[in-house]
């Protein structure tokens, strides 16, 4: 069985990157219309995962995210099973996208809308598929803290595949007061905070689900836990509010957060300032990351370039807070260590994976 990278399952962050990076030039000459509402845009705002405005008092951050293809297995999952609870999952996966985003530049949700696009309208006829989706969604406000405050649904026949449905949605946060902000204040020595992710949440997909086709029993295939593979792709992401929001409460400054989706473990130097983020400390990735590896045959330095393989979130802080950013993040449910430190050396700029033995440069990420 021949290889199978992200980029050959038909997604190319190097085209993707290239766009993004077109429409932030073009839309900084907009940025000028805050103005009139009495706000301004930060410095070196555009290309981190929320929009920041600010205010006389604070800021405001706005987030406009989508879930990709993730929802294509909860639709395969209800045809092989008959189960909806798959949906549920997923739309706590839109928020989470979004809400994730809020936090890593330290907003706390206010309201969050939801997006869905259908081919044709009997997606939404099934009672059973609509209500898991509906709940979901309302969960993952709770999670976040934040009111579902309406959305937008749309029959889009031929646009969207009949018995597709694309879903997103946006949110609108606050960072108040104005140290609450995270906006990129790392330094030399800083301790690299890891908060476990639930297994793959919403980044690879594309490539996962092409993999069930080369499987004989597909998304049915047992995991080494026992579950099948479907269930454990469709394991609902964690939302990392709570954390960011209980260090804000203890006076702890977050001197960067990196939401581990797009890219893998080189979303950690996301920062535009040359670091060397050095990991020490990995852990265990879930069992559906072993099979994803030996079902596509990448190498370790691929899934780690690829999927969060285990961590979801990511914050910088002083090396005299990392005990009381683990109490937070502890004290909060999520699972977390001390992975690392942050090193200047120079204008180099890299990821290493010390245990691992994997390093990425700072020309494999492209995002600004």
């Amino acid at each position: 069985m021949a290889r199978l990278t992200y980029r050959a399952a038909g997604v190319d962050y190097d085209v993707l990157d290239g766009f993004k990076r077109m429409c932030q030039k073009a839309a900084a000459a907009t940025s000028g219309h805050l103005r009139r509402h009495g706000m301004a845009e930060p410095a070196a705002i555009r290309g981190e995962s929320a929009y920041v405005m600010e205010t006389d008092d604070g800021y405001l951050a706005h987030v406009e995210e989508a879930l990709g293809t993730k929802i294509l297995v909860a639709d395969a999952m209800y045809r092989l099973t008959g189960t909806a609870d798959g949906y549920r999952a997923v739309a706590i996966d839109d928020v989470a996208t979004i809400a994730n985003d809020l936090c890593a530049c330290g907003a706390l949700p206010v309201c969050i809308a939801m997006y869905a696009a259908v081919g044709d309208n009997d997606y939404f006829a099934d009672s059973a598929r609509g209500q898991a989706l509906a709940d979901g969604f309302a969960e993952g406000c709770r999670l976040s803290g934040a009111a579902w405050s309406g959305g937008e649904t749309q029959t889009l026949k031929g646009m969207v595949v009949p018995g597709a449905c694309i879903l997103g949605g946006s949110a609108l946060g606050r960072i108040a007061p104005k140290s609450n902000r995270i906006a990129g204040n790392v330094q030399d020595g800083d301790a690299i905070i890891l908060l476990a992710s639930s297994g793959v949440q919403t980044n690879g997909l594309t490539l996962c689900r092409a993999l069930a086709d080369r499987m004989p029993e597909g998304y049915l295939t047992r995991l080494g836990d026992g579950r099948s593979y479907g269930e454990a792709l469709l394991d609902a992401s964690v939302i990392y509010v709570s954390f960011v929001a209980a260090c804000q409460e203890a006076g702890i400054p977050l001197h960067y957060a990196a939401h581990m989706t797009g890219h893998g473990w080189r979303k950690l130097m996301r920062l535009d300032e040359p670091f060397v983020y050095r990991i020490e400390r990995v852990p265990p990735p879930q069992p559906v990351f072993a099979l994803i590896q030996a079902a596509a045959q990448l190498d370790t330095k691929e899934m780690y370039a690829t999927f969060n393989m285990g961590v979801g979130f990511a914050v910088f802080v002083a090396p005299d807070d990392a005990g009381r950013a683990l109490d937070c993040a502890h004290q909060a449910g999520y699972q977390a260590l001390h992975g690392g430190w942050v090193r200047r050396e120079g204008g180099r700029k890299a990821v290493e994976i010390a245990p691992l033995g994997i390093e990425y440069g700072g020309d494999t990420l492209h995002i600004r």
